[in-house]
């Protein structure tokens, strides 16, 4: 059996995010991979409607369930869209994949009350369209990395899903995903600056053009010349709360077979454990409150590339508006399509595979929108 190692975990990890935009630090993947795709329908209603964190859940859960429906491997790429995800893996993997993405359809259909989309194709499949599906690591830690996509195949495959030309997943009533390890349980995250600023930036003549990558360039090397690097949870990490944050969601998500009150008694539980290990700096066992934290904030998630950048970062009025002055000069030269929103605050969706070790993922996305509502405004652009 192939393992995902093969011909992702071995690839060089990117430690300057600067140059994610660079083609040369992508490479193709097999044509006998495959592509899953998931997406919120209506996503901007739901989100209008103030269930940001039910949307976030939806797009996180299907990273968890195919983890877990893998027994706990992560070496392979996948990234979080928000209100969906992208994930990608070797033939012999796809049973059990599509399993686990019906089962998470069916679970956000019956549990969260929205309606998912979930597919898989082929990467030949996409290739034969004449566009690519091309993978590099970023390293956002020591423990954490991330995958970033290029080469438009992604894109597609999604304006395929959302046009109804693939085949939609969705398992039996009361079928129910292994989500063990998603959680919710941080507050909403203020800005530090002024505001939270979401941008989506996509090339407009594809991702060899000079011209786009030099704008990226200049977005990224701008925002890291600020205060934090535009960093939208502080460098300590945020604070353990109580009552926590998203607890039903959470409880919905990960009770398995015990009851919903019995999993919001013992998420409570834990969560009042880790508020008073935190408030007066104890550590049990190998568990560190501190250090975790800490770790938090190194792994989030809080900048992508999926076919285009993806940001969701924590900056001032005014580097919001040279942000915007930048896209919106390259947008006018024809290198590109930007859709940018500004927010209160960003939220925090997490897989924690095991509190005991430093890799733990945290995908943050904008509390009043996100990418869902960038996405929009990048297609009135």
């Amino acid at each position: 059996m192939t393992h995902p190692s093969t011909c992702y975990s071995s690839l060089p990890v990117l430690t300057d995010f600067g140059a994610v935009a660079d083609p040369a630090h992508y490479v193709p993947l097999p044509d006998d991979w495959f592509v899953g795709l998931t997406d919120v329908v209506d996503s901007s209603t739901a989100i209008g409607d103030g269930r940001y964190k039910a949307v976030n859940m939806a797009g996180a859960a299907a990273i968890a369930a195919v983890i877990n429906a893998l027994d706990g491997i992560q070496d392979f790429p996948f990234v979080f869209a928000g209100d969906g995800a992208v994930l990608a893996l070797p033939p012999e993997f796809r049973e059990r994949a599509e399993a686990a993405l019906a089962a998470t359809a069916r679970w956000v259909e019956e549990d969260l009350d929205l309606s998912l989309r979930a597919t898989t194709i082929g990467i030949g499949e996409i290739r034969q369209t004449g566009r690519d599906v091309r993978v590099a690591r970023f390293s956002a830690s020591d423990a954490a990395t991330y995958a970033l996509f290029a080469g438009g195949g992604i894109s597609w495959a999604e304006q395929q899903m959302k046009a109804g030309a693939l085949p939609l997943f969705k398992a039996e009533t009361g079928s129910r995903p292994d989500l063990t390890g998603l959680s919710c349980r941080w507050a909403p995250l203020t800005p530090q600056a002024d505001t939270i600023l979401t941008v989506l930036v996509v090339p407009a003549r594809g991702d060899d053009d000079p011209a786009y990558r030099s704008t990226i360039e200049t977005v990224i090397q701008t925002l890291e010349a600020s205060n934090a690097g535009g960093r939208p949870v502080p460098p300590s990490g945020p604070r353990f709360a109580w009552p926590p944050e998203g607890l039903h969601l959470e409880a919905r998500a990960t009770r398995g077979r015990r009851g919903l009150f019995a999993q919001k008694l013992r998420i409570g539980l834990i969560a009042l454990l880790a508020w008073a290990l935190d408030r007066t700096g104890t550590k049990l066992g190998d568990f560190d409150p501190v250090a975790y934290r800490t770790y938090t904030a190194l792994n989030a998630d809080f900048r992508k590339y999926q076919d285009g950048i993806r940001m969701t970062v924590d900056c001032t009025a005014e580097m919001a508006e040279r942000i915007e002055r930048i896209l919106a000069e390259a947008r006018d030269q024809g290198a590109l399509a930007f859709g940018l929103v500004r927010q209160e605050a960003a939220v925090m969706t997490c897989f924690v595979p095991s509190i005991h070790s430093d890799t733990h993922f945290h995908f943050v996305d904008g509390a009043g929108g996100g990418y869902a509502a960038a996405a929009a405004a990048l297609k009135e652009c």
